[in-house]
């Protein structure tokens, strides 16, 4: 329950105000069947994320050691810099639009989640947690509970959401995160 509760939380905070929410303002103003829309994101997401807990389930195997540990925990900290820096919305006019608002927003989601904040923070967690399933479907929800308001009523929320602060939040999660599992882990084991 915990990995399925952190992976939801910490990816939601991650989202907000990310490229991919960007992408869901982006589709909601381009077609008016918002549930496509939200089923794209959703099979999107399921694929996305569940390599990447696949992967970081994978590499957990290899990073067991001090040293190992260390390097996800310094990730944790990269990620949670990495989340300060807001990201631009360079969605733009699609030749996918012809084939309606499922297909553009499986599509479009999926390549925009490749290298994405979420999809390295999805690794991390499927490394930490070493759960494929849990992490997928806590990372799957968090990014539904971050795009799916904004499909319905993303202009308004645009408008009024504290965009720096919750940035600044969900950095602060990752980095007290890092911090913890070097502490723990690397620093002081075994205390």
């Amino acid at each position: 329950m915990e990995t399925l509760i952190v992976s939801s939380v910490t990816v939601a905070l991650a989202e907000i105000g990310d490229k991919t929410q960007l992408l869901s303002l982006f589709l909601a103003t381009r077609f008016r069947n918002k549930w496509a829309i939200i089923a794209g994101i959703l099979v999107a997401t399921l694929l996305n994320h569940s390599a990447s807990a696949w992967l970081g389930t994978w590499l957990a195997d290899y990073l067991q050691s001090r040293i190992g540990q260390g390097l996800i925990a310094i990730s944790f900290i990269a990620l949670g810099c990495w989340l300060l820096v807001p990201d631009k919305d360079d969605s733009e006019e699609s030749s996918l639009q012809k084939y309606g608002a499922f297909v553009a927003a499986t599509v479009l989601f999926f390549l925009a989640e490749i290298g994405d904040k979420t999809q390295v923070a999805t690794v991390l967690l499927g490394a930490q947690f070493d759960s494929i399933v849990w992490v997928t479907l806590g990372t799957t929800l968090g990014m539904l509970a971050a795009n799916v308001p904004v499909v319905f009523a993303g202009d308004y929320l645009m408008r009024r959401l504290p965009l720096n602060g919750a940035r600044w939040t969900a950095a602060a999660v990752f980095i007290g995160v890092g911090v913890y599992e070097l502490c723990t882990h690397v620093l002081l084991p075994g205390s």
